[in-house]
């Protein structure tokens, strides 16, 4: 066994001797450089919003357009009616349920304090990675 590894490394010293150190180019890290630069720059994202200002400007102008024809228009009587319909059945499908005050308080200030945590997390983070 202690023959067999010597000639393995006669063998390795051999061929250690023999061979040359690889060299690499003059320019390679400027190579590697720009490839890993062009990488990078691939990689970063534009920020596009989910909703377009068009799409919102739409939506607004269609809101408006909506309020101004409820507001002007001349068949108040038949709107009227139908809302009384439709306020007559809401009353009825909910007038077994009773909240305390507890819970209506809850239901007014949750949401607010919600909309504010967002509005505060949103000013923190966007300090915390600002580029």
């Amino acid at each position: 066994m202690k023959e067999n590894d010597k000639e393995i490394e006669n063998l390795i010293e051999k061929m250690m001797t023999e061979s040359t150190l690889e060299s690499t180019s003059i320019d390679f890290t400027s190579k590697i450089m720009s490839q890993v630069l062009a990488i990078e720059k691939s990689k970063i994202k534009v920020y596009k919003p989910l909703i377009s200002r068009s799409a919102w400007i739409f939506i607004g102008m269609s809101l408006i357009a909506l309020t101004a024809y409820t507001v002007y228009s001349n068949n108040d009587v038949a709107n009227f009616e139908i809302a009384k319909t439709y306020s007559e059945k809401a009353s009825a499908l909910f007038s077994g349920i009773h909240f305390s005050k507890n819970v209506l308080y809850a239901l007014l200030v949750v949401p607010f304090m919600i909309l504010v945590q967002i509005g505060v997390l949103k000013n923190y983070f966007d300090k915390k990675y600002e580029l």
